[in-house]
């Protein structure tokens, strides 16, 4: 276990636990005292999003949450690593772990706001479990940069048709909801469009992709930026809005009702 040395690569890992526990900490107190159902599920999921990336960026930051394997063939000389006379590559596995349980709870926090229905829901989750796997495999592929990038290519893929379907699908259902909902929703799918269709740019260029145009210092840097505004600036601007959180709850009561 190595514990990542001084510099932007460890600042961003600490600035990401950091930031994380802020943010979850903000939650809980927002939280505290609501005693409305329909929010305090929203505050639940919403509580846990940053709280699993602050365990996950904690994990990375104390050495703990990263691998290394040897270095695939192709690979930018930039992206390599020599440790213990043997050339690697660092992978934070932790990374991974964190968007397998956050993103599908990010999901589930805008399908609830979109009133969808479980099928939508489990379709969400199930493509976004499939680009976290499928991600992940690239990332521990050693048969050589073009698997890597095949992976990529699977994970990309999936990502697109999940990007697709809340444009599609998940929009649909959620103009059926009021207004001030419908407003809320196109402005947490719009965010989480815009930083979900970096990460695969991100990678592709770092360390993991193999090409290296982005060192590895700024390849975490980026990834901790974009994970701050896609779970606490997520949760941020969901959280503010308690009239209409609880506007969801009166329209999911109204279809029980119907």
């Amino acid at each position: 276990m190595a514990t990542p040395g001084p510099g932007l690569e460890s600042i961003s890992l600490w600035i990401g636990t950091v930031g994380m526990a802020l943010g979850t900490l903000y939650f809980v107190a927002q939280g505290w005292n609501v005693r409305d159902p329909v929010q305090q599920e929203y505050y639940i999921i919403t509580i846990f999003i940053p709280a699993i990336a602050a365990a996950s960026y904690f994990s990375m930051a104390t050495g703990f949450g990263v691998i290394y394997i040897p270095a695939p063939e192709g690979f930018a000389q930039a992206a390599i690593e020599t440790v213990n006379g043997q050339e690697v590559v660092k992978i934070y596995w932790a990374r991974y772990a964190d968007w397998l349980f956050t993103t599908p709870l990010l999901l589930i926090d805008l399908a609830l706001l979109a009133g969808a229905n479980r099928n939508t829901i489990a379709t969400l989750v199930g493509l976004d479990v499939f680009m976290i796997g499928t991600g992940l495999a690239g990332a521990l592929a050693r048969e050589g940069q073009v698997i890597r990038i095949v992976w990529w290519a699977i994970s990309t893929g999936a990502l697109l048709a999940l990007l697709y379907f809340l444009l599609g699908k998940l929009s649909e259902q959620a103009g059926r909801q009021s207004g001030e909902v419908g407003a809320l929703f196109s402005q947490l799918r719009n965010l989480t469009l815009v930083l979900w269709a970096i990460y695969p740019v991100v990678w592709l260029l770092g360390t993991e992709g193999g090409l290296a145009f982005v060192p590895l210092g700024v390849e975490t840097a980026a990834f901790m930026v974009l994970d701050l505004a896609a779970k606490v600036g997520f949760g941020f601007l969901l959280l503010r809005s308690r009239e209409v959180l609880q506007a969801t709850g009166s329209a999911r009561a109204g279809a029980t009702a119907d």
